[in-house]
């Protein structure tokens, strides 16, 4: 079978192209259309973003001639541009589903409910969706990929995204017939559950990134949604709510990853969990019960057992998007996706003491952190997952600091498709 670059580079040879298109041109979505731009058999032909300049920037800094980013939000005039080799500046999301040329879209905006829609009507539209837009993914991701199976369409998450490295890793090593003990990945910061935009603000202009994006890391929500993807994808759990999040190296992690009657640190195996010490990479803890496996890995000096650890170093994000979108189109085949539906739930606890009347703001702001647990758990409870915290979600009675937001202490003030697709997924 051909790797992706050999079949682009066909593809390319052959005088076409995989037309992409993408919503989101902020730092995810930017450095995605450069790297495409250096890549063959393949080009965004359409970007949306509220703020236009956002897109054009974006096109410019790829290379691209001013005088070939045509700015509609007319499809008729998209047609021509795209049969013109020009590439599209649009604030309409609906207008890149709706084109036609378009084989594959990218979410990259990070909004879960803008997310939830554009997958909707990527599929509705008959074309693959790539999610840059974890939050979604593990809200309604289930629901998505059933509707994507039964249209012939690929939904499915991004290499590049933690998630993604990590299920490489997975493949790899189930294919091969090895015990996959446990999936993870490094904290990039140190987890502060109180952290806001007012917290991250200097840090993120500093940066060049959104508070409330480096809010989510700092809380830990992003990590939560980031191993519930992996938890929904392998079949694997949280060993406790809000997993362990050990502190060590990369050669600690065998011996840590053992269960405690055993000498290690889990109760059970097949878990999903982060360590402190070892970002930003990812890592799979792995076992074999064959003596000549083990003897091999002893020679390959992966260490003496029973436990060996594979690690990657690196994940880049946006940069690797593209061979997920090339995989979808060549081979019909997603990156990641959740294969066992919901595994686990990342549920919203309250950052404060919060009172009757109060709007829940999002992910990243100032009243919510996400939290892991296994479904069961979250279902127990009556909890609200994270993703459905869109700004419309009002209080109806007071929640202290650190319980766990249920549903019957909510309102949804505003329709959204986040919450309509949770309701239908949650019937099925």
């Amino acid at each position: 079978m051909l790797g992706i670059n050999r079949k682009l580079a066909n593809f390319e040879k052959s005088d076409s192209y995989i037309k992409v298109g993408l919503v989101g041109a902020g730092q995810m979505g930017r450095g995605m259309i450069s790297q495409i731009e250096s890549m063959k058999g393949m080009r965004v032909v359409i970007t949306a973003d509220l703020a236009i300049e956002n897109v054009k920037n974006a096109y410019e800094n790829a290379g691209i001639d001013a005088a070939n980013i045509v700015e509609t939000d007319e499809l008729e005039k998209a047609h021509a541009a795209v049969s013109q080799d020009k590439v599209i500046a649009t604030k309409d999301s609906k207008l890149v589903t709706a084109l036609s040329e378009v084989d594959v879209v990218v979410d990259a905006t990070g909004v879960p409910n803008i997310g939830a829609e554009i997958a909707w009507d990527s599929i509705l539209n008959n074309k693959h969706i790539v999610m840059l837009n974890v939050e979604a993914d593990v809200t309604v991701g289930p629901l998505l990929k059933k509707m994507a199976d039964s249209s012939g369409v690929v939904y499915t998450g991004s290499a590049g995204d933690e998630p993604g490295a990590i299920m490489e890793l997975y493949d790899f090593a189930d294919a091969m017939g090895f015990e996959i003990v446990a999936l993870g990945k490094g904290k990039n910061n140190p987890l502060n559950l109180e952290s806001n935009p007012d917290v991250t603000a200097e840090e993120a202009e500093q940066k060049g990134s959104s508070p409330k994006m480096l809010a989510s890391f700092q809380d830990g929500t992003k990590t939560m949604v980031e191993m519930n993807c992996v938890a929904n994808a392998t079949g694997f759990a949280p060993d406790q709510p809000g997993m362990h999040g050990f502190e060590g190296k990369v050669a600690d992690l065998p011996g840590i990853f053992i269960e405690k009657d055993k000498g290690g640190e889990l109760n059970g195996r097949q878990v999903v969990d982060f360590v402190n010490g070892i970002a930003p990479g990812v890592f799979a803890i792995i076992a074999s019960d064959k003596a000549e496996v083990n003897a091999e890995m002893k020679y390959l000096k992966m260490g003496d057992g029973p436990n060996y650890v594979l690690y990657r170093p690196y994940h880049l994000t946006s940069l690797e998007t593209p061979l997920s979108i090339a995989k979808a189109y060549f081979d019909k085949e997603p990156t990641i996706a959740p294969h066992y539906g919901l595994q686990g739930e990342t549920v919203a606890v309250a950052k404060k003491d919060l009172a009757e009347g109060d709007y829940l703001d999002g992910i990243g702001g100032y009243s919510v952190y996400g939290k892991l647990y296994k479904v069961e758990e979250a279902k127990a409870e009556n909890a609200m997952p994270v993703g459905l915290v869109d700004g419309n979600v009002k209080l109806t009675k007071a929640v202290k600091k650190g319980d766990v937001i249920t549903y019957d202490a909510v309102e949804q003030t505003k329709e959204s498709t986040i919450w309509k697709l949770r309701a239908l997924q949650d019937k099925q």
